[in-house]
């Protein structure tokens, strides 16, 4: 009997639609396939690869509003989110589309011959996606492997399974060939755990938390196995007393709400200069309580649910723990709704402020000096994202050089863009996405020596 799992929209708490979860065995299969798919995939001339990927990106395109709205039901996110997401998708691959006639090798000058390097694809690549970007970060991982000459097998989170789903028809309605881009909804110690130990995946792409992750790369060390893991982050949004206050606290909440707070790059964190901390925070509360948290169908909605009641009573447990000292609103019902909450902190070892909440929730609390900001900013095991805010930009740059994370931004929280690196330092992951070497990133580098 298959396994089905109820996928429900997190906004009402009603189900949508019953999605079959696939075995073992049909995991197996379809690693099977993707194996057998790869030989002729790779074979296929860059330029026709390019095309064909093109082609994909110009179908999704044209399918950016449905793929907008399932994710609106099926994940809870505001049309404006929805709809960035799944123009990234496009994005993308359109991007990584220019890559299959640009991996490019080298010739090296040697004695007594002639040697060349070649970039070649790895085989099939698994690729397990969290719940809380499902398009995004899909298209992080199949595009540039594509791209590369691998074929994908792609575990969707089982919350959020519908825009995979929809992604692989529209791939295939492109005209990529059966087999090249598999998704396979399917629970984690399952199609995922499969994914680490069949050698016929010869890379794994995870997104997820930091203690999952951390058995995902113990997993792959079996087989020697490639691994690309982005993970947890607990960053922090720096604002210095020279900086446009007003500007900061009005951006501040959209670094930590956005998506509810469910969002590894997530400012959850605020240090702000103690002379300008009274200030902040009342220009801070503004901000908040302006925020429109509303039901996600509505177009004016800033800020939607969190996506289960089970995430929704994790981050509960986190508030019940502190006196919360600025609150916004919810439409309430019967979704997962929680709060936007700004809580004041003095202590450190404080849970709220070690640990990744991953809900609408941002501790804040002052700092003296530069170097105090860059101690209590990197007293974290992680180190995804982070912002700085000041109109001096030579001590923006040397706060961000001095910040132990992946991604930084002075006077802006912008952490995403395709054509730059994203990854982080520490316990936030290993390896890095997107950017102009991505599909490097899913070769192996042959080098070939010709006698003369």
């Amino acid at each position: 009997m298959t396994d089905l799992f109820t996928v429900v929209n997190p906004a009402t708490a009603r189900p949508i639609t019953d999605v079959p979860l696939a075995s073992l065995e049909e995991t197996d299969a379809a690693i099977a396939r993707a194996h057998e798919a790869f030989a002729s995939w790779r074979a296929v001339a860059p330029g026709e690869r390019a095309a064909l990927l093109r082609r994909y990106a110009a179908v999704v395109d044209a399918h950016v509003e449905e793929l907008a709205e399932i994710e609106v039901r099926n994940a809870g996110h505001t049309w404006g989110s929805a709809r960035w997401e799944a123009g990234n998708v496009r994005d993308c691959l359109n991007y990584y589309a220019g890559a299959p006639e640009r991996l490019f090798g080298r010739q090296i000058p040697v004695a007594g011959g002639t040697d060349v390097t070649f970039h070649e694809p790895l085989g099939v690549v698994g690729i397990i996606v969290p719940w809380n970007f499902p398009m995004p970060i899909a298209a992080w991982g199949m595009a540039p492997a594509l791209a590369a000459g691998n074929t994908v097998v792609l575990k969707p989170a089982e919350l959020t399974p519908l825009t995979a789903l929809r992604l692989a028809e529209l791939a295939l309605e492109a005209g990529l060939p059966e087999g090249v881009l598999t998704v396979l909804p399917g629970r984690g110690d399952v199609v995922g755990e499969r994914f680490v130990t069949h050698p016929l995946v010869r890379k794994v792409c995870f997104t997820g938390s930091t203690a999952v992750g951390k058995k995902v790369m113990a997993g792959c060390a079996e087989q020697v196995k490639r691994v690309t893991l982005e993970l947890g982050g607990k960053s922090s949004n720096i604002v210095f007393a020279d900086a446009d206050l007003a500007a900061a606290a009005a951006a501040a909440p959209y670094a930590v709400f956005d998506n509810a707070g469910q969002d590894c790059c997530a400012r959850s964190r605020i240090l702000v200069e103690r002379s300008a901390y009274e200030e902040f925070l009342a220009l801070l509360e503004a901000a908040v309580t302006g925020l429109r948290v509303l039901d996600p169908t509505d177009e004016a909605s800033e800020m939607g649910p969190l996506i289960s009641a089970r995430q929704r009573d994790t981050v509960a447990g986190y508030l019940s723990e502190v006196d919360v000292t600025i609150a916004g609103s919810t439409p309430g019902g019967d979704g997962f709704w929680v709060a936007p909450s700004v809580v004041a902190v003095d202590d450190p070892a404080q849970r709220i402020w070690r640990e990744e909440v991953f809900g609408p929730v941002v501790a804040v609390m002052p700092f003296d000096d530069e170097a105090d900001a860059v101690a209590r900013a990197n007293d974290t095991d992680y180190g995804l994202s982070g912002s700085i805010y000041t109109r001096d930009l030579g001590r923006g740059l040397r706060v961000a050089r001095a910040v132990e994370a992946g991604n930084l931004s002075v006077n802006s929280h912008a952490s995403v863009r395709y054509w730059t690196p994203f990854g982080g330092y520490k316990q936030s992951g290993l390896g890095r996405e997107l950017g102009p070497d991505a599909p490097q990133a899913f070769t192996e580098e042959k080098n070939v020596f010709i006698a003369h």
